[in-house]
């Protein structure tokens, strides 16, 4: 009878012992497994085609509405995101340069009752007003419009969060990196006032900074952006260069060049002069960007970037905040 009575417990044993072992390789993508999912989501080029990037986010299990608002120079960016716990997210809702105060109006109660409403149309999306989350880039100049509105967020209770470029950074991993190819990548913003290297050495997340895309104001020649630029994107690990999600206005022109259907991801190509037309139609900052991006092409030998439409440097703000919790 005893032999009869442990034969179930030893099945069921091996059965959770099976179990483990699945979610902790599950877990734990090594960078050989990760290069094989890699080769399994991207078509390569074909003749004058750009390749794809076939990559679906595991979308969040029974998540919550959040929601992230940058103040920028050129108005508010808003987010609205459904986060699980294991910071897994979807976009809901996305919108940039929300001119909804204009500069140089100083009429405090107008500016809260404007604020309000912008507050209150975020609540409707079905999201509580405590996890409503206000922040101030790096790059962004805090002029009087500016100051007026973060006063008058924290008279009706908000906290602004003013952010680091190297927070920046680390934020933008959070959002655009996932986790099956931590291994074997890093991450680029390529923003106006800054450029945000970022990548996991071992399990902490580097952040760099370098010169943004409006370097040019400042008359900095190209050569020294590129060789600061190169010498950031040197200190990258080896076996991470091969692969980079990169996001940013300057990537974001990039893309919307070669962009053919409605997916998440697109893969940018590293020959610049197929972005000729996009600096003839956009001017200096894209060309300045592309000095920055040939700079970090050149350096890594990366044959692939893959924009996200959906990620931005926030919703890494928010991730964090949900890691927190």
């Amino acid at each position: 009878m005893k032999k009869l009575v442990l034969v179930p417990f030893i099945i069921l044993g091996l059965f959770l012992l099976g179990a483990c072992g699945d979610e902790k390789s599950e877990a734990k993508k090594t960078p050989e497994s990760a290069k094989k999912e890699l080769k399994s989501v991207v078509d390569n080029q074909k003749e004058d085609k750009v390749a794809s990037f076939n990559y679906t986010p595991k979308k969040p299990v029974n998540g919550t509405l959040k929601g992230v608002v940058e103040l920028g120079a050129s108005g508010f960016n808003s987010f609205i995101v459904k986060v699980d716990k294991d910071s897994n997210y979807e976009v809901i809702s996305k919108e940039f340069g929300n001119s909804l105060i204009l500069e140089g109006m100083t009429n405090v109660n107008e500016v809260s009752k404007k604020l309000k409403n912008y507050i209150q149309s975020i609540i409707e999306y079905g999201v509580k007003s405590e996890d409503i989350h206000f922040v101030v880039s790096s790059g962004a100049k805090i002029s009087d419009t500016s100051k007026i509105i973060i006063n008058q967020l924290k008279t009706i209770g908000y906290v602004v969060n003013e952010v680091t470029a190297e927070e920046e950074g680390i934020y933008a991993l959070k959002a655009v990196l996932p986790n099956n190819f931590k291994s074997i990548a890093y991450v680029v913003d390529i923003g106006s006032g800054n450029t945000k290297i970022s990548y996991y050495q071992g399990k902490e997340i580097v952040g760099e900074n370098s010169y943004g895309s409006k370097y040019f104001q400042n008359n900095i020649p190209d050569s020294t952006v590129s060789k600061e630029i190169k010498s950031i994107a040197a200190h990258i690990p080896k076996g991470k260069k091969s692969l980079c999600f990169i996001i940013g206005g300057v990537p974001y022109n990039m893309a919307k060049a070669l962009r053919t259907d409605k997916n998440r991801f697109t893969m940018l190509t590293p020959d610049v002069s197929r972005y000729d037309d996009v600096v003839k139609r956009k001017g200096k900052k894209v060309a300045s960007g592309l000095t920055i991006f040939k700079a970090i092409a050149e350096e890594t030998g990366c044959k692939r970037f893959v924009f996200d439409w959906d990620a931005n440097f926030t919703i890494g703000f928010l991730l964090a905040l949900n890691e927190n919790e």
